[in-house]
């Protein structure tokens, strides 16, 4: 009889620095590939040694966030002139790729941190401009996103949260859910109901931003604000998520996102469909690490007297999974171009998210099964990254919310005429 096979080394599941064939971006300038270098090195180096350990423990990374500082990288699409790099979305989609392939939490952090400063960039008042995106830029000051309530889902007409005026202030009243960065944010992008006399729902929304200090229970510099605790979740540990709940909370007038009430709805959806780009780019990375580390593992393992890299039905495994990762990765690029170009890009944003998600989760798996049972230790890296490709799923709008958008707009570009 045979002895046993040793297991595997899982320290083994390591990549060279230098990229692969796969996930190539044409076209960059020389700024954006030194950014890129440098933000794969820091990934290589400070992120995937100590990430699953981290995810374990649903520890948050405060040795990386700082590291990130260090970087610019909160600062990476805010304007040179409030003290950021200046960076466009198409960067900022291939960093967070970057970031993804050592860790998805950490791409969260970063993600609405960007998304609230783009709404501030692009639909803030001057005052607000000067006031907020220098100190986010630095990550002294970090954003969170809030729009989603427990009884709401994609139904944002159905918004309950309610801000009412009250002299030079409003007081907001409701429960919000799903705010990635909920207790270590200092300021938070609210969206609440004002019913100021708009024609729809959608125009009786309005985006407060509001700062406070991090922490969880009762916030001590806002009264009424309270973030309860962690949402305990299946994956995407580290990042904390979070409820919000309001009452009786008073917000000066001057905090209204853009000094004007019922452009809430149309500043939050600008806001998701960057994130959707970002959604994209995270499940990029997370399908590239899954397919490294399957084409490594594949040439390890043994099996019937040779490695399983050897079989057709892995070799057939392994070119489906390559496949995907460079169909969502392109399509992730056209997306960030399309947007960064000026025009109108739900369409491409949509594609982007629904198959970048949908071909991660299939990577992930085809990699877990590659590992076959070893997939299932916690020992192996794939298993964390199993149970982190289900939130891209429905992070940003579900498959469904993305088809509904694409298939809309798809009418629209090719209705006849009657």
């Amino acid at each position: 009889m045979e002895p046993p096979q040793p297991l595997p080394d899982p320290l083994c599941h390591t990549w060279s620095r230098t990229m692969g064939r796969l996930a190539q971006t044409d076209g960059l300038t020389e700024i954006q590939r030194d950014i890129l270098a440098t933000v794969r090195d820091f990934v290589d180096k400070e992120i995937i040694p100590v990430a699953t350990e981290l995810e374990h423990k649903d520890e948050y990374p405060t040795a990386i966030v700082e590291g990130m500082k260090q970087l610019g990288l909160f600062g990476l699409t805010i304007p040179e002139e409030f003290g950021g790099l200046g960076e466009s979305l198409l960067t900022y989609a291939l960093v967070v790729e970057e970031i993804a392939r050592g860790w998805m939490s950490v791409s969260g952090i970063v993600n609405t941190h960007f998304i609230v400063a783009h709404m501030i960039n692009a639909h803030g008042t001057q005052e607000q401009k000067e006031y907020f995106l220098p100190r986010m830029a630095t990550g002294e000051v970090r954003g969170a996103f809030s729009m989603s309530e427990p009884g709401l889902g994609s139904d944002v007409a159905a918004i309950s949260t309610k801000g009412v005026k009250d002299g030079d202030e409003y007081v907001l009243n409701g429960q919000k859910m799903w705010l990635t960065n909920g207790g270590t944010s200092t300021l938070v992008a609210v969206l609440c109901k004002t019913d100021e006399g708009g024609s729809t729902p959608y125009k009786n929304m309005t985006t407060f931003l509001i700062e406070k200090t991090p922490g969880f229970g009762p916030n001590p510099t806002v009264p009424g604000l309270t973030v309860p605790g962690k949402i305990e979740k299946m994956g995407y540990k580290g990042v904390d998520t979070t409820e919000l709940v309001l009452q009786d909370v008073r917000i000066p007038a001057n905090r209204v996102l853009g000094g004007v009430t019922g452009k809430g709805f149309y500043q939050m959806m600008d806001g998701v469909e960057v994130g959707r780009v970002n959604v994209a780019a995270r499940g990029c990375g997370v399908a590239r690490r899954a397919f490294e580390l399957g084409i490594s593992y594949a040439q390890q393992r043994s099996t019937f007297g040779k490695k399983i890299a050897e079989h057709q039905a892995i070799q057939f495994k392994l070119a489906e999974m390559a496949t995907k990762v460079e169909a969502a990765h392109q399509m992730m690029v056209m997306a960030a171009r399309k947007k960064d170009s000026g025009e109108r890009n739900d369409l491409e944003a949509g594609m982007a998210k629904y198959l970048a998600s949908e071909y991660c989760k299939e990577v992930v798996e085809d990699s877990f099964r590659i590992h076959g049972g070893y997939g299932f230790s916690k020992e192996y890296e794939i298993e964390r990254l199993y149970r982190e490709a289900p939130m891209l799923l429905i992070g940003e709008g579900t498959a469904e919310i993305q088809k509904m958008i694409v298939g809309r707009r798809l009418l629209e570009e090719y209705r006849i005429a009657e």
